[in-house]
């Protein structure tokens, strides 16, 4: 199943004067695309769980977006910004000559990929929505009953600090963590690519952009829906979740009713990351997926 492996082509690409780094695994026609998380991540966690399936006949594309990993960081506020973010989705993909893709988004990769889609749909061959989201707002007050399981007492322990702004303290800091633990990755130890992802976290473009941590959505893109515009996508669509996910089934669902040729699929172990919480049931399924709609 997953390994970590050495890509096979490293590639520089220039947008917007800087440097983005992107890494190649295998070759062929068939090319998964794959946008991670963030925002503000490398693309480690995401790369290294996918980069195997080149042994399955694909060509498995990531790049650490600007301002992260290998990557040029500029401290540039105006460049977290999502419409820019698809222009440069857009400049990887023509600057490796990838021809039509499947595109995968996870997390805020998703939401990217679906803001690429609206743009550019005769781009992609499929699109693969993991543990992500069409409705921000939507999401927020599922965050909101995910945190109200943590009981009253530490929701208002939580709500005082954000209102004074004192998130670092130790109180509200051991309330994320423990939401972390449940929603974010299930497993006691985390994979090292998602540690070596999160120990390399750009918090400029996630604050802008997001948030302060995972469970509060005050940046740009908190009033960020586009389930109307996804109701015009004409690709097949691939929407996964784990029953535990931040990002919950409940968001996955509303997706999948917005859309017209959609396959949903909840992995019932998994929080956030399914290609490490249940490997042995997630790959089965995208794999399926990819081979039923190759060319």
């Amino acid at each position: 199943m997953w390994r970590e492996i050495e890509p096979d082509q490293h590639y520089n690409v220039e947008v917007d004067g800087h440097n983005l780094v992107v890494y190649s695994f295998g070759e062929g026609d068939e090319v998964l695309l794959c946008l991670n998380g963030g925002p503000g991540l490398p693309c480690d966690y995401l790369r290294d769980a996918h980069g195997w399936l080149k042994d399955k006949g694909l060509r498995v594309v990531a790049f650490d977006q600007l301002g992260t990993g290998a990557s040029d960081s500029p401290e540039d506020p105006s460049l977290w910004d999502i419409t820019r973010y698809v222009a440069e989705v857009e400049t990887v993909r023509q600057a490796l000559d990838l021809g039509r893709v499947h595109l995968m988004g996870h997390s805020w990769g998703g939401w990217l990929a679906i803001e690429y889609a609206i743009y550019h749909p005769h781009e992609l061959k499929t699109l693969i929505l993991e543990n992500t989201v069409g409705d921000i707002p939507h999401l927020s007050q599922e965050l909101e009953r995910l945190r109200g399981a943590l009981g009253s007492e530490t929701v208002a322990m939580m709500q005082r600090h954000e209102a004074m702004g004192t998130l670092d303290h130790p109180q509200y800091q051991a309330a994320i963590t423990l939401l972390n633990y449940r929603h974010v990755c299930r497993l006691d130890e985390w994979p090292a690519p998602v540690t070596r992802s999160l120990g390399d976290w750009n918090m400029g473009p996630y604050t802008t952009m997001q948030g302060p941590n995972e469970f509060l959505y005050v940046g740009n893109l908190k009033n960020w829906n586009r389930l109307q515009e996804m109701a015009d996508f004409t690709m097949p669509v691939l929407i996964t979740t784990g029953q535990h996910d931040e990002l919950t089934p409940a968001c996955a669902m509303r997706m999948k009713m917005a859309l017209k040729d959609a396959a949903l699929h909840v992995f019932p172990n998994s929080s956030h990351m399914p290609f490490y919480e249940e490997p042995h049931a997630y790959f089965p399924v995208l794999l399926d997926f990819l081979q039923r709609h190759r060319g």
